[in-house]
């Protein structure tokens, strides 16, 4: 089962979301699992430590899946 995250505005910042739910420690960890290739973004390899990401797009990094979600979506 995906972790959901709601995302407040209209996108979030992949590096800023694996800080916020806990699969790195900080920002220098995420820039590094981006730059080695370790994260996707709708099942495709990301290479944009900074990329916008927005809801009903699904992150996977370390085994884990994240589903973005927006207010208004349920």
């Amino acid at each position: 089962m995906p972790l959901r995250f709601e995302i407040r505005g209209d996108f979030i910042q992949l590096d800023q979301l694996l800080k916020a739910t806990g699969l790195v420690a900080s920002g220098g960890s995420a820039h590094a699992a981006v730059t080695a290739g370790a994260v996707t973004v709708d099942g495709q390899p990301e290479a944009r430590k900074r990329a916008k990401l927005r809801a009903g797009q699904r992150v996977c990094f370390a085994g884990t899946e994240i589903e973005l979600t927006g207010a208004a979506q349920e």
